[in-house]
């Protein structure tokens, strides 16, 4: 298997077992919640994951081959989106294309939530923030 493939899915597997908001409710709705699963246009999904203690995770998948500039995401609160997997990351042999670290929610309404952010989205790409 390629050393980077073998990292990035390292990577994920540790992130899986570290962060209770990937595995705490794994079989119970509340662990769970759509974002957006209806952007058929730019074939994007975006998710939150949930822990009991209210802490949260946002997923959002790029399906396509093409990268996705500006794209606006509903989040529950305020605040900032520490970024904390990017699977087009450089040290993945990826582009590098990404969110510089994380990006900080706006006061936008969107997607029937009060705060939203904006993204860079890489293409066939998964990317994750707390």
């Amino acid at each position: 298997m390629n050393a980077r493939l073998t990292l990035f899915l390292q990577d994920l597997n540790r992130l899986y077992r570290e962060r209770k908001e990937l595995n705490e409710l794994d079989f119970a709705p509340d662990g769970f919640e759509w974002i957006d699963f209806q952007d058929v246009s730019q074939s994007v999904i975006t998710f939150i994951r949930k822990s009991r203690d209210n802490r949260l995770l946002l997923m959002a998948f790029n399906m396509t081959p093409e990268p996705r500039f500006k794209y606006r995401v509903g989040v529950p609160r305020g605040g900032f989106y520490k970024e904390i997997l990017n699977s087009d990351a450089s040290e993945y042999a990826g582009s590098g294309l990404g969110n510089l670290g994380g990006v900080k929610s706006d006061q936008i309404p969107w997607n029937n939530r009060s705060h939203s952010v904006s993204l860079t989205l890489p293409p066939l790409a998964c990317w994750s923030s707390n």
